[in-house]
């Protein structure tokens, strides 16, 4: 397996991207994820933003990157899209963010729905609007050659029969899921049965523990979380998490494990980091 990171783990510490890079390879991690930026932000601009604006040459950034010896596992591109804003923001963003990746060499696109039930629409209605947007995508994902992930962190997809239901949108190979141990485990699901379940059909991994104090404030009451107050393993989620990479040993999952946590300038990442990597080795499990 590939170890990774999802760049928000440097949004408080108000990193560049290219900050972010430099601690991959001060890290020896190979594998970076982060949001994309389909415009002009000022904050981005001014270097205090660890995400990419597509407004960025590709080829000039792969280029960058190589010197770091880091490339893409994912980028992300998860505006919510079982809302009424999906059909007009998000489904344009996602098939720009599409033909972006294939320039950069990025196998993975990663979307999702709203954290909230859509406004005025009931889940059937809301279902149904994103099989067509999902039906859209994925043509041009299929075109591009570039795999569409659906992240359990919304109203419907952390509820296992609708995420079973919106996977099945669409008979491609090109649509697969981004399990999350985080997402999933504050939803109020068991993150080992959620991943058994779908593991056929997992491209792309997160991996987020929670604290015991957030835990017991809202684990049920909410459907995700940006990124993880608490390193890996120094949380309540930390078995779930050993479970859940002994069930893609099993299955000989080989691609990149993403750590998602609040970096807090690097020390709670490296925490994480330290983790994982004793961790894979316990569970005897090649890492790169």
């Amino acid at each position: 397996m590939k170890i990774g990171f999802h760049t928000d783990a440097f949004n408080s510490a108000y990193f560049s991207f290219e900050k972010c890079l430099q601690w991959a390879q001060d890290n020896g991690v190979h594998y970076i994820e982060c949001g994309l930026i389909d415009g002009v932000s000022w904050i981005h601009g001014l270097g205090y933003q660890p995400h990419v604006a597509m407004y960025e040459d590709p080829e000039l950034l792969r280029r960058k990157m190589e010197k770091y010896g880091v490339r893409f596992s994912q980028v992300d591109a998860a505006f919510p899209l079982s809302g009424k804003d999906g059909p007009i923001r998000g489904v344009p963003y996602v098939m720009k963010a599409i033909q972006w990746a294939k320039l950069i060499g990025c196998p993975n696109v990663d979307t999702t729905d709203g954290l909230h039930a859509p406004e005025g629409l009931n889940d059937a209605a809301a279902l149904d609007l994103m099989k067509y947007e999902y039906e859209q995508i994925i043509e041009v994902a299929e075109a591009n050659q570039i795999i569409v992930n659906i992240e359990p962190h919304g109203y419907f997809t952390t509820k296992p029969d609708m995420m079973a239901k919106m996977l099945a949108f669409c008979r491609s190979p090109y649509l697969r899921m981004n399990m999350d141990t985080g997402n999933t485990f504050i939803a109020g699901q068991d993150p080992v049965k959620f991943l058994k379940r779908f593991l056929k059909k997992v491209s792309h991994v997160h991996l987020k523990d929670v604290s015991e104090s957030l835990a017991a404030a809202t684990r049920g009451k909410q459907t995700g979380i940006a990124v993880s107050q608490c390193y890996l393993g120094g949380g309540v989620n930390a078995d779930n998490i050993r479970k859940c990479l002994s069930l893609l040993r099993d299955a000989g999952y080989d691609g990149v494990l993403s750590i998602e946590c609040e970096g807090q300038g690097g020390p709670m990442i490296k925490d994480s980091l330290d983790w994982l990597r004793k961790t894979l080795k316990e569970l005897k499990i090649k890492a790169r």
